[in-house]
C-alpha cells in the first residue's frame, strides 16, 4: 500500500500565516501538522508516500526532505492549481500505479491514529473505504449515507439539505478501481473534480464502498481556533522533561518540556507546555496549553493557551491568550503607552483589551 498526502491548498482561513508558510507546516505541540500526518501513515505500515504540493512545495520539501527520518520514501507531485481532490488522484496516477493507497488530507489531525480503519480496509478490500464522523453542520462537508451494514449508499458534497450527519473527514482508502472513477467524473459547479463524485460513481456502478465512523479526536487544522484546540489536545499527552537550564528562582508545575539549549530564568511555567531549543524565558509566566518554538525570546510576559513560532520575540506583554505568533515576529510595548501601535498585514485579526 502507498499513501497520497494532499498539501497543495491555499490555506485562506489561516491568513496571514499561509502567505509565508504552508498551513501544513504550522506547528502543533512542537512539530508541523504534516509530520503528525506522516507519523500516522507510517504506523499503518506504509513506507512510500506521494505528497501533492502547490506554491508551498519548496517549503514543504525543505521541511520533510526525502522522508528518510520518518522511515518513508517521499515523492513530490506538483499541482499547478487546486482543481479538486479527484484531480490529485489523476495527477498521481503514475506514482500510484495499480496499488491500493490511503489518501490523507495534509492538514487533518487525528492523533489517535488510523490503524483500526486501515485494518478494516485490508480485511474487506472494498473498492473504497471512507472515514466519517458526526458533525453539527454537515453542509460544510462531503456527507455519506449508509445502510445498516456500513456500506455507503450515497455521497454528496456540501449538501444544502443533508440527509445524514456523517461527514467525510479527509482520510480515504482506495483500490485501483478509483482510477476508473476519477477518469469518468466531470468538474463540479465550483470547477473542481470532487472525490465525492468519484466515490458516488463507484457506488452507482455497483462497486463496494464501505465506511468507518471514527471514534477518536479529529480536527481540520485549517483555522486558528482548531489549531489551538489541537495544540491543547496533544500537549495534554506530554511527559515532562528538562534538557535545558532552569534556574533556582524559576518554578515548573505540571508536564513541561524544556528542550536542549533553552533557558528559564526567574519565571514560572505551568504545564502542559513546551519551550523549544535555544529559547529564553525570563521574568515571565507561561500558562498551560502553550508551545513555544526554537530560538524565541520572552521577557516580562504572561502567555497562555498559545503557539509561538521560531525566532519570535515577546516582551513587556502582560496578557496574551489564545494567540498564534508568527516566525520572527516581535510583540512589544511602544515608547508611548497612551496608545496602541500596530503593523498589521492582510487578513490579520487583532483583539485589543479595553
Amino acid at each position: 500500500m502507498k499513501a497520497l498526502v494532499l498539501s497543495g491548498g491555499a490555506g485562506t482561513r489561516l491568513r496571514p500565516f499561509s502567505y509565508s508558510m504552508p498551513k501544513q507546516l504550522i506547528p502543533v505541540a512542537g512539530k508541523p501538522v504534516l509530520e503528525h500526518v506522516l507519523g500516522n501513515i507510517r504506523q499503518v505500515g506504509v513506507d512510500e508516500v506521494g505528497i501533492v504540493v502547490g506554491d508551498g512545495g519548496p517549503a514543504i520539501a525543505e521541511a520533510i526532505g526525502d522522508g528518510d527520518r520518518f522511515g518513508l520514501r517521499v515523492t513530490y507531485l506538483p499541482q499547478d492549481q487546486p482543481l479538486g481532490l479527484a484531480h490529485c488522484v489523476r495527477l498521481a496516477r503514475d506514482f500510484l500505479g495499480d496499488e491500493e493507497f490511503v489518501m490523507y488530507l495534509g492538514d487533518n489531525m487525528l492523533p489517535d491514529g488510523i490503524r483500526d480503519v486501515a485494518a478494516d480496509f485490508r480485511r474487506r478490500r472494498p473498492a473504497a473505504h471512507v472515514v466519517l464522523q458526526k458533525v453539527t453542520d454537515p453542509r460544510a462537508f462531503g456527507v455519506a449515507e449508509l445502510d445498516t451494514t456500513g456500506r455507503v449508499r450515497r455521497v454528496v458534497e456540501k449538501p444544502q439539505q443533508p440527509r445524514s450527519d456523517l461527514a467525510l473527514i479527509g482520510v480515504y482508502f482506495f483500490t485501483a478501481a478509483i482510477h476508473q472513477a476519477v477518469a469518468a467524473v466531470r468538474p463540479s459547479a465550483r470547477g473542481e473534480l470532487e472525490i465525492t463524485d468519484a466515490i458516488q460513481w463507484l457506488v452507482s456502478h455497483d462497486f463496494e464502498v464501505r465506511a468507518s465512523e471514527y471514534a477518536g479526536y479529529w480536527k481540520d487544522a485549517g483555522q486558528l481556533e482548531d489549531v489551538l484546540d489541537c495544540n491543547r489536545r496533544l500537549l495534554g499527552e506530554l511527559r515532562g522533561e528538562v534538557a535545558g537550564e532552569v534556574d533556582a528562582d524559576s518554578r515548573l508545575t505540571g508536564q513541561v518540556v524544556i528542550c536542549p539549549g533553552a533557558r528559564v530564568v526567574r519565571s514560572r511555567i505551568d504545564g502542559p507546555a513546551i519551550i523549544g531549543d535555544g529559547t529564553l524565558v525570563e521574568d515571565s509566566r507561561i500558562g498551560p496549553g502553550t508551545a513555544i518554538g526554537s530560538h524565541c525570546v520572552l521577557r516580562n510576559t504572561r502567555l497562555a493557551d498559545s503557539i509561538v513560532l521560531d525566532g519570535a520575540t515577546i516582551a513587556g506583554t502582560p496578557g496574551l491568550h489564545g494567540s498564534l505568533v508568527g516566525r520572527s515576529a516581535v510583540v512589544a510595548p511602544g515608547g508611548d503607552r497612551s496608545y496602541h501601535r500596530l503593523v498589521v498585514g492582510d487578513h490579520t485579526r487583532v483583539e485589543i483589551a479595553d
